[in-house]
């Protein structure tokens, strides 16, 4: 397997998936990711603060559904989370609608000491419904084929 069988899905796009941000949601997240803020649970409490409500960690954009590239097939077996990054313009917060996709960006590969790896570099973007970038995500996952 090589950079090579990818190519050709280099600069193609998902069609944007609506994600409804819900405070329940954002709630089990922080639980999961064992933080206590109560910035991502407590409304009275968010009621106060700058943004006047319930505001989702940094990472829960991975929760959502960014869709599918057409025909980009690849097996979950083999693959490696290598990097994530986030860029945010907006924070997420509770009853936030986004529309989120995923580009294809860039693929090489790599010798490594077990051999060849190809490294594919993901765009996720969320989309407000006022056509505003929320947030933009770059994901580098390590395929070993």
């Amino acid at each position: 397997m090589s950079a090579e069988l990818f190519q050709r899905f280099v600069g193609m796009e998902s069609k944007p998936v609506k994600n409804e941000v819900e405070k329940g949601a954002i709630r089990k997240f922080a639980d999961a990711i064992g933080d206590p803020n109560p910035i991502y649970r407590d409304e009275e409490y968010a009621k106060t603060t700058r943004y006047g409500r319930i505001v989702a960690p940094p990472t829960f954009s991975r929760t959502f559904d960014y869709g599918a590239i057409p025909d980009f097939k690849i097996k979950r077996e083999g693959l490696i989370h290598g990097e994530q990054e986030f860029r945010y313009f907006q924070p997420i917060c509770a009853g936030d609608v986004l529309y989120c996709s995923t580009k294809l960006v860039d693929v090489y590969d790599k010798e490594g000491k077990l051999g060849r790896m190809t490294f594919l570099v993901h765009e996720q973007k969320g989309v407000n419904e006022s056509d505003e970038t929320v947030f933009i995500a770059k994901m580098t996952t390590i395929y070993r084929g």
